[in-house]
């Protein structure tokens, strides 16, 4: 029987809101570390409330009812704006607090280098750092930027828009002046795949240029390569590339400090043009503090 009480059982909205997004109570469950009958009995409690169903079981899954798709779009946006909101409070009333999101390599090679000329200018502003590999795991209450490489409408993560810092870049493989002196100079780009070590990144996304499509785009041929060293952290195999164990590829404006200071040179002189862009990820519906107002101005320029 609904309830007269006007406010739902609020402890099922975050279980209807995300299997609402999943389209499957068992990801929900694993998403709020629940059993797929723990959600179901939750949205079932739910339905009962509301005096009508949110749902259609289907063999292949569920789909919302013309009722359930207009309820999750407004509980999405009330469990979005109590995020934010929630986020901000813990700040303890902050307002000069900005936190970047950032991945590993990106936050320790590029947004490190960085930061001093920011806060020589913003002095008042407190910088917090959050990394987090895979930004499509973002959560947008945690941070109020965040610096990523990406490719353009194609691997967008859910709640941003996204600007281009870097318009133009260029992907090259590297290496330290150290492994040239040990292994000599390369000539033939053949040579990289039988007498060099190549650093293989592991568990890559969508933006990222593997050796096999760097090879192919520049219409060489392609086969393994004889020796890698490989890892899910290019943040990592970079630490081992200046330290003269391999050859990698890297984004020039990325490592522009680097190849500026010698400490990384290019092992051959093709490039290709990188799919991804370094970005700006700003939460769409978030209010612009004016430490995010800086940020965004000073960064883009």
């Amino acid at each position: 029987m609904p309830s007269h009480d006007p406010l739902p059982p609020l402890s099922c909205l975050r279980a209807f809101e995300a299997a609402a997004r999943h389209g499957s109570f068992t990801q929900a469950g694993s998403e709020l570390h629940l059993t797929q009958s723990a959600v179901s009995r939750q949205i079932k409690r739910l339905e009962s409330d509301l005096g009508r169903p949110l749902f259609e079981r289907h063999y292949d899954g569920l789909r919302l009812t013309p009722a359930g798709e207009h309820y999750f779009r407004v509980v999405q946006r009330l469990l979005r704006d109590l995020r934010d909101e929630t986020a901000r409070l813990r700040r303890r009333g902050d307002d000069r607090q900005l936190t970047l999101a950032s991945s590993p390599t990106i936050a320790s090679i590029w947004l490190a280098r960085q930061l001093p000329d920011f806060q020589r200018a913003h002095p008042d502003i407190e910088i917090r750092v959050l990394t987090v590999e895979d930004p499509h795991r973002l959560d947008l209450a945690e941070f109020d930027l965040g610096i990523y490489y990406h490719v353009q409408n194609e691997v967008d993560p859910p709640g941003v828009y996204a600007d281009a810092i870097f318009e133009q870049e260029s992907v090259a493989a590297v290496c330290s002046p150290v492994y040239l002196e040990r292994h000599g100079q390369i000539l033939d780009p053949a040579a990289l795949l039988t007498r060099h070590t190549l650093m293989v990144v592991e568990d890559h996304y969508h933006d990222w240029l593997t050796w096999e499509l760097w090879f192919r785009e520049l219409g060489l041929a392609w086969q393994p390569p004889t020796h890698t060293l490989r890892a899910n952290s290019f943040q990592l195999l970079m630490n081992a590339t200046l330290a003269g164990q391999g050859i990698t590829l890297g984004w020039m404006r990325l490592l522009a400090a680097e190849l500026d200071q010698g400490t990384l040179v290019q092992a051959l002189p093709q490039t290709l043009p990188s799919r991804g862009r370094l970005s700006l990820f700003t939460p769409e519906h978030r209010h612009l503090t004016e430490p995010m107002r800086a940020f965004r101005e000073w960064v883009l320029r």
